[in-house]
């Protein structure tokens, strides 16, 4: 199958002005110049059953990714029958996975990818201090076991007011930062101790809540902090670098205050949500410049929506707004792309337009972060699952 006439926008530094995107099974083939698929044209048209789409006028792109949300596993609509996002009985529980509670029959998926986005991270909500762990998946499907990338994909903690709400107001820890940090610490310690004990074969039985952390400590999956304030921010740094871990900033509010701070740790940022009210204390300092203060510093970042806390199909224009706060044109569209791909650790599969990476695939008949721009098509695994008309 073939795309013809568009701009393509790879997002690996190449934009083709009129280019093609051809596609085979569920890989992308080839992408380039019209000029240099002409050279084969004949060839082309003698393929059986090759499909060929003209798209002379839209943008080509890479599917859009949402680096963070809780899609599926916190539905819009269903109060406590579709919740369930937090197990608030317990400040610590790692063994949780996403995996068992994410619903595919969840509307967002549809509108995910009506709006061009074709692949998520999602899980836990941070009332806990320890949350569980994240997957990265398509966003089509009936059944999330087919739909998975990465999984595991991030251990989800939390910081800041709310795992000391969730708590403290029941008379438990964690009711205090001291006490978040403490405990995880804590944790952490109690991990590795595991793995030693693990490594040298002097375990009885493994213990399922401590496999879980494995893939952290190898540093096969990041931490996935929770973090809005700016001294939250500096301890979730401070913790991953005292046990040597990976980790992401995820929402990263004040992290404009901090951007240097965060430059010099080496970690990426997933930013959001902007376009909610200042609900809390720790987000009073909200902006929508933020993005673009980390990226002038030299921080890779992406943006997500926390859906259902912003609704995910508005994704592109959340990054539309950073743009016009301050964020450069490329660094909004490669927030949405190929920065949240390798924030996430999906990036030799989705993100960019590439040979040999997954054929998902968006066509918008403008650039995706104005606000009156269509979705013509969305592409995913090789196959069209959204037509404008």
């Amino acid at each position: 199958m073939f795309f013809i006439h568009g701009k393509i926008m790879t997002m690996t530094g190449k934009t083709y002005e009129d280019g093609y995107v051809h596609v085979t099974g569920k890989k992308i083939a080839s992408v380039g110049k019209m000029e240099e698929l002409a050279l084969g044209e004949k060839e082309r048209q003698s393929e059986v059953g090759e499909k060929v789409i003209d798209v002379r006028g839209a943008v080509v792109m890479p599917g859009l990714i949402d680096a963070h949300c809780h899609i599926g596993i916190c539905e819009e609509k269903w109060g406590v029958a579709g919740d369930d996002c937090n197990e608030v009985t317990d400040p610590v529980t790692p063994h949780f996975r996403a995996l068992d509670a994410i619903n595919p029959m969840d509307p967002a998926f549809h509108d995910a990818i009506g709006a061009g986005i074709t692949a998520v991270m999602a899980g836990p909500g941070s009332s806990n201090v320890v949350g569980g762990q994240f997957l990265f998946m398509k966003t089509q499907g009936r059944r999330v076991d087919h739909m998975i990338v990465k999984a595991p994909a991030a251990m989800k903690v939390a910081f800041g007011e709310n795992p000391k709400k969730n708590y403290g107001e029941k008379d438990k820890m964690p009711a205090s930062r001291m006490a978040i940090a403490g405990m995880l610490r804590e944790e952490l310690y109690r991990a590795c101790r595991y793995r030693e004990q693990k490594e040298w074969g002097r375990l009885d039985k493994p213990d399922f809540r401590m496999e879980n952390w494995l893939p952290v400590l190898r540093k096969e999956i990041p931490l996935k902090a929770h973090v809005h304030r700016a001294d939250d921010i500096l301890t979730a740094i401070r913790i991953a670098k005292e046990f040597g871990l990976e980790l992401t900033l995820d929402h990263c509010t004040e992290g404009h205050l901090v951007a240097d701070e965060i430059a010099a740790s080496g970690y990426p940022v997933i930013v959001g949500p902007q376009l909610t009210s200042r609900s809390k204390l720790e987000i009073q300092n909200m902006d929508f410049k933020t993005a673009g203060v980390l990226e002038r510093a030299g921080v890779k970042t992406a943006i997500m929506t926390d859906h259902p806390v912003s609704l995910i199909h508005y994704l592109p224009l959340y990054a539309g707004l950073n743009v016009k706060h301050g964020l450069s044109m490329e660094g909004g569209l490669k927030a949405v792309t190929i920065h949240a791909a390798q924030i996430c650790g999906a990036a030799e599969r989705v993100g960019s337009l590439e040979a040999g990476k997954d054929a998902d695939i968006a066509v918008f008949s403008a650039n995706p972060m104005e606000v009156f721009v269509e979705t013509l098509y969305t592409m995913i695994d090789g196959e069209i699952v959204y037509e404008s008309r």
